[in-house]
């Protein structure tokens, strides 16, 4: 397993496939490099090389004790990008690694960046606020960490349907369901108390507009961990020239339940932009 050094030591854990145009994945709160099982064959063999992080806390990298702020979060991906000298950069981000993506072009610029893919991303923000009055009040904020804080597995276990909207028909077996739980478990509690709280309280309403790379975000209509009324579409609405694509029966995994279309629209905005 690779690694690169992080500014404060710690040694974060990534995975690497094919050769060609870099792609690279950062994952959604306590999520890995694994969650990209079905895009990362697709990707390389089309011809893409395809670099995917494990966040610090966050499975094979290393637990420090901090570093779990957006700041910190995005220097370490600065520091996979510049280890391996990546150029011309496709950066794909889910849900929280969505906003990691933001904030790291808010902070480091898109030197190294050439396009951007916001995938069910938590962005603009998520709690409620003058700019966002539709968002999540502070006290459902307060009571979810509550909640994660007093049983993470089943916090976990009970979000897992809506996290797929098997409502809706959506084919995810329960073994795929409890995997992607075990994922989510193969973290530090305290990395993901931290991250979660980072993701909750994020707010880049006045970044957005300043994104100078071509975007496109991937946004399903069923989201309950981000509802698309307030982020998907008011994100799309905010970066100027960006390419949105809402899909009528996703819920936050459509990288699972929707893969062959993520896959497409994904490989179609890298070729066309």
């Amino acid at each position: 397993m690779p690694f690169v050094t992080a500014t404060d030591g710690t040694r974060l854990a990534y995975e690497e496939y094919g050769v060609g145009a870099p792609l690279v994945f950062i994952a959604g709160w306590a999520l890995s490099a694994d969650m990209w099982e079905h895009q990362v064959p697709r990707f390389v063999a089309e011809g893409y090389r395809c670099v995917m992080l494990d966040r610090r806390g966050h499975a094979r990298s290393e637990r420090p004790s901090g570093g779990y702020d957006l700041d910190s979060l995005s220097d370490d991906i600065h520091t996979l990008l510049t280890a391996l000298d990546l150029r011309d950069v496709t950066i794909v981000g889910h849900s929280f690694g969505g906003v990691e993506v933001a904030h790291y072009l808010a902070r480091h610029g898109s030197g190294r960046i050439a396009r951007a893919v916001l995938l069910a991303a938590c962005l603009p923000s998520l709690k409620r606020s003058a700019a966002n009055p539709d968002g999540v009040p502070p006290e459902a904020v307060a009571l979810t960490m509550a909640e994660l804080r007093a049983d993470r597995p089943k916090w976990l276990t009970k979000s897992a349907q809506a996290y797929f909207a098997t409502h809706l028909f959506n084919d995810v077996s329960p073994a795929l369901i409890d995997d992607t739980v075990r994922q989510c478990l193969n973290v530090a509690p305290m990395a993901a108390f931290a991250v979660q709280e980072e993701c909750l309280n994020a707010a880049h309403e006045d970044t957005l507009p300043d994104i100078d790379v071509p975007v496109l975000v991937l946004h399903g209509a069923a989201d309950t961990s981000a509802p698309v009324h307030f982020t998907g579409r008011r994100t799309a609405a905010a970066i100027p020239g960006c390419v949105y694509r809402e899909y009528p029966t996703a819920g936050h995994g459509l990288y699972v339940t929707h893969a062959d279309a993520v896959n497409t629209d994904i490989l179609d905005f890298v070729k066309a932009s």
